[in-house]
């Protein structure tokens, strides 16, 4: 068994730092400690567990990446962890305007210890899904599920597969009468790590209860063995995070976006 002290250790020597995969339009650059994303529904920034600066030096770095998308009219994400060094990030990110979202628990399991077969209840089908117009439907699943418009989530899905398709692999589950998307999830690798991100996770609420969530956490894990992949992490709600418990994955730390927007001109 794996204990959570080497789990956290393998996270925050292989997925701190790690963009997306390059894709036209999308610019990733580093500025010092920490790697930033522009191009995309709203920018990123993410760095290592310690950035190395504190003080006015560290206020100067937020300066910089906020003034850098205020110039751009674009929004960014700060992604911050519990275990982050120095502790005063977060209260220097919300001196600088940046806003906390909601926090999730960084879990990660062994995927081999994951995988089988998915069992999804009758009347659907589980499938991997790779044409354009799949891929919107699963952004239209995950908006009706949120409550929140996340039409951008299907061009992004299709830019990645289009600019790395061997990096994501997208699952959806239909109903079968009417071929509703009614569930969908997807996996994102990172070639020359031991890990693989889970993301998306999403159903319709009168789906749920009925095992789908579990049945795609099984066949994503199942693809990262095929691949030879050894871990999987999850950036988990409350609401998934119990189920990946009992599942096998353990929690590690927390994450928290801390969000800066541009004024809207009036």
């Amino acid at each position: 068994m794996t204990d959570d002290g080497t789990l956290l250790r393998a996270y925050d020597e292989q997925m701190r730092g790690i963009g997306t995969p390059a894709r036209p339009g999308l610019i990733i650059e580093r500025d010092g400690p920490v790697l930033r994303e522009a191009g995309q529904h709203r920018g990123f920034v993410t760095g290592p567990r310690d950035l190395g600066v504190d003080g006015p030096e560290l206020d100067a770095l937020i300066a910089r990446q906020r003034d850098y998308f205020a110039a751009r009219g674009e929004s960014v994400e700060w992604k911050t962890r519990g275990h982050d060094r120095p502790a005063s990030l977060t209260g220097r990110l919300r001196a600088a305007g940046f806003v906390p979202e909601d926090q999730e628990t960084v879990v990660i399991g062994v995927a081999a210890d994951v995988a089988g077969d998915p069992a999804v209840p009758e009347g659907t089908t589980l499938r991997e899904v790779t044409a354009d117009a799949d891929l919107r439907a699963v952004a239209a699943l995950e908006s009706a599920v949120w409550g929140q418009d996340l039409s951008f989530l299907g061009e992004e899905l299709i830019a990645r597969r289009t600019s790395a398709p061997g990096d994501i692999t997208v699952f959806a589950v239909t109903d079968d009468v009417t071929g509703q998307v009614v569930s969908a999830a997807w996996i994102v690798f990172h070639p020359g790590t031991d890990f693989a991100y889970l993301a998306g996770g999403s159903t319709l609420e009168a789906w749920r209860k009925h095992g789908i969530y579990r049945a795609l956490v099984a066949v994503r894990a199942a693809r990262a063995v095929a691949r030879g992949t050894r871990y999987l992490t999850v950036d988990a709600s409350n609401d998934s995070a119990p189920i990946l418990g009992r599942l096998g994955f353990k929690a590690v730390t927390t994450t928290t976006p801390y969000v800066w927007t541009p004024a809207v001109s009036s």
